[in-house]
């Protein structure tokens, strides 16, 4: 589910001060749950910004530096065994990921396996 916006909880917000609703009146109004009338309401007594958070969720186990390595290493050996990719990644940038994470990692590149070595997609429009 996507956070709602920082439109409509100043919306929220605003109904709560300037028409004197309270907050089960205005979360039945504007369709939320009490409880997010509640934070958002103490949001701005503290002082604190209306806006949405950063959606929750583990960070990804290859940063950019690594996906740099692992994509120029695709291109150089396009045949070598995800084993192998996976040392080289050990080594050269301290990173202990498994071959599916690196296979996925991959093919998001844009990068698919043929005939036993990776090669770049072409994506084409229909």
């Amino acid at each position: 589910m996507d956070a709602y916006s920082e439109g409509l909880r100043k919306k929220i917000v605003q109904a709560l001060k300037e028409q004197r609703m309270n907050k089960s009146e205005a979360a039945r109004a504007f369709g939320v749950s009490l409880s997010s009338v509640k934070r958002y309401a103490k949001a701005v007594s503290e002082g604190r910004s209306l806006s949405p958070g950063k959606a929750p969720g583990k960070k990804p186990l290859l940063d950019e530096k690594a996906k740099k390595l692992l994509e120029a290493e695709v291109q150089e050996r396009p045949f070598a065994k995800l084993s192998e990719r996976q040392e080289y990644l050990q080594s050269v940038a301290g990173i202990s990921v498994s071959e599916s994470t690196l296979s996925r990692a991959i093919r998001k590149m844009g990068f698919a396996r043929k005939k036993g070595r990776w090669v770049p997609v072409s994506k084409t429009s229909s």
